[in-house]
């Protein structure tokens, strides 16, 4: 090589370094944060699982606990979840968000989905209704699901966990255990779900067979997509339609926690539905959204991004026109324990970092 060359190749090759995509913090100082959205004017409106709700400015502190939250069961896996705003916050200031409920005897819990206003300072929630709550109420310390979602008929979707030690339940109907349920905003029974004339099934189940859901997102058809949690093994992203049965426990791709078959062992069955992309083993995913942005180029755009809690990397995941893996690969392999994934207001891709107490943005 000339070596008139080697300076104009180091500069090269330093500008194609510095163009990846790297992480930066946004809000750190957090303990065990579970959620993130986006208030107007650019505050990050945080869940932590403990129970605090907080707002931050991004390069900012966390705020005070915002007051009015209800109890929650922080126990396990269990606490204050998953937040999201109303479509139409900007005028109503209403948030919505999940938690895990105490029962009256303070043994059992569910996932509960709750109406609030964020008062105009930000300070407090107002109005707040428990519009959903899981039933049967259990002893269990796990698999709460509880994403929540706005559909385009602004319904709102939220996922649920068949809460581990009850896993059979997720083939009934009769509970809401392993289901993705729809409701209204004030927590009615659209007439159109799927179960509404169903004998013995609750009404609010849109679909079911899922074993602990913790993402859940739309693409720009405005189609349902789902990620849950397989045991050892056996993670799955799911396209969801009304009423189908996407098989847990009877079909899965992992095993026991320690080895051994699940039921018969099968991964297939008639009338049970398959996913579109399984991980074994398991990465734990958490978060889900599919980029709209054509920030981070055309390779990124509608992508799926999702979040590993196993491994504590972005996990990416591109599909074909028929719904085929195209592309896959894992990104920020030591970002740390990943609990959720949003796509911003600004385009921009950004990540909760459970461990480490930070909310963190991806520069392009």
């Amino acid at each position: 090589m000339s070596k008139r060359l080697v300076p104009l190749v180091a500069a090269l090759s330093c500008t194609l370094a510095q163009a990846a995509p790297e992480l930066e913090t946004v809000v750190e100082g957090l303990k065990t944060p579970w959620a993130v959205a986006f208030l107007p004017g650019g505050q990050l409106l945080i869940t932590e699982r403990d129970g605090a709700m907080r707002t931050a400015q991004p390069g900012g502190k966390p705020s005070a606990p915002i007051a009015g939250v209800p109890a929650v069961d922080a126990i396990g896996q269990g606490g204050l979840l998953d937040v999201q705003l109303d479509s139409d916050f900007a005028r109503n200031r209403t948030i919505y968000f999940c938690f895990a409920e105490p029962g009256a005897d303070k043994k059992t819990n569910s996932t509960a989905l709750a109406r609030a206003r964020l008062s105009e300072d930000a300070k407090r929630l107002t109005d707040v209704k428990v519009i959903f709550s899981q039933k049967p109420k259990v002893e269990s310390k796990h698999h709460f699901g509880c994403r929540i979602v706005e559909m385009p008929d602004g319904k709102l979707m939220l996922s649920l966990g068949e809460r581990f030690s009850q896993m059979q339940s997720a083939q009934t109907l009769d509970n809401h255990l392993g289901k993705i349920v729809r409701v209204g905003k004030d927590g009615s029974v659209p007439a159109d779900n799927p179960f509404v004339n169903t004998p013995g099934a609750l009404p609010e189940i849109w679909s079911y067979g899922h074993r602990n859901s913790q993402g859940l997102t739309l693409d720009a058809q405005g189609r349902l997509w789902e990620h849950e949690h397989g045991p050892q093994g056996g993670d799955e992203l799911n396209l969801i339609t009304p009423k189908l049965n996407y098989g847990w426990p009877v079909i899965t791709y992992g095993e026991n926690y320690g080895g051994g078959k699940i039921g018969d062992g099968i991964a297939a069955k008639a009338g049970m539905e398959q996913p579109i992309v399984k991980w074994v083993p398991s990465i734990a995913p958490a978060g889900l959204v599919r980029l709209k942005s054509a920030k981070y180029g055309p390779a990124w755009q509608n992508s799926f991004f999702i979040g590993s809690l196993k491994f504590g990397h972005l996990e990416r995941v591109k599909l074909d026109a028929d719904n085929r893996p195209a592309e896959q690969e894992r990104l920020f392999p030591d970002a740390g324990r990943m609990r959720d994934v949003r796509e911003g207001p600004d385009g921009l891709l950004y990540l909760v970092l459970e461990a480490h107490g930070r909310i963190v943005r991806v520069k392009p």
